[in-house]
């Protein structure tokens, strides 16, 4: 589900809860070293994630927070923020030329430049929390 947060959005705070579970506590950010990334570059979004407005401008950024049954992205277009909720089970990530998150048919592709190197031990983190969410030990290795 995608958000308009650029101010605050009742709706957006009872869905994220629902999907998503509440946000961390303080202790477990610490403890967890953080759960949020830096600032990635987005390449491109496919048309279901946006906005009417319909004029992505070159330079967008986005992020990635992570809470306990799933991941929210954060990103900007022109003024305004959304944050697309996405659950471990609906996330499905790429990692080739661009690096890509998929779910329901939508999709963020972010560049692979010094923000994403940066980020890479994040998006480690994101792919174990999944993983352990959803019990694939078969993807360790």
């Amino acid at each position: 589900m995608i958000f308009n947060t650029t101010y605050n959005n009742e709706d957006f705070t009872i869905h994220s809860k629902e999907l998503l579970g509440k946000p961390f506590s303080f202790f477990e950010k610490i403890k967890m070293k953080g759960i949020g990334s830096g600032r990635l570059m987005i390449a491109e979004v496919s048309k279901k994630l946006q906005t009417t407005k319909k004029q992505f401008s070159e330079l967008n950024y986005g992020n990635i927070e992570l809470r306990p049954k799933g991941v929210l992205i954060h990103y900007t277009n022109r003024l305004e923020r959304f944050s697309w909720c996405i659950p471990y089970h609906k996330l499905v990530v790429y990692n080739a030329s661009f690096f890509s998150i998929h779910a329901e048919g939508s999709f963020i592709k972010f560049l692979k430049n010094k923000n994403y190197t940066e980020n890479k031990n994040f998006i480690t983190k994101m792919i174990d929390f999944k993983n352990e969410y959803l019990n694939l030990e078969y993807y360790d290795g």
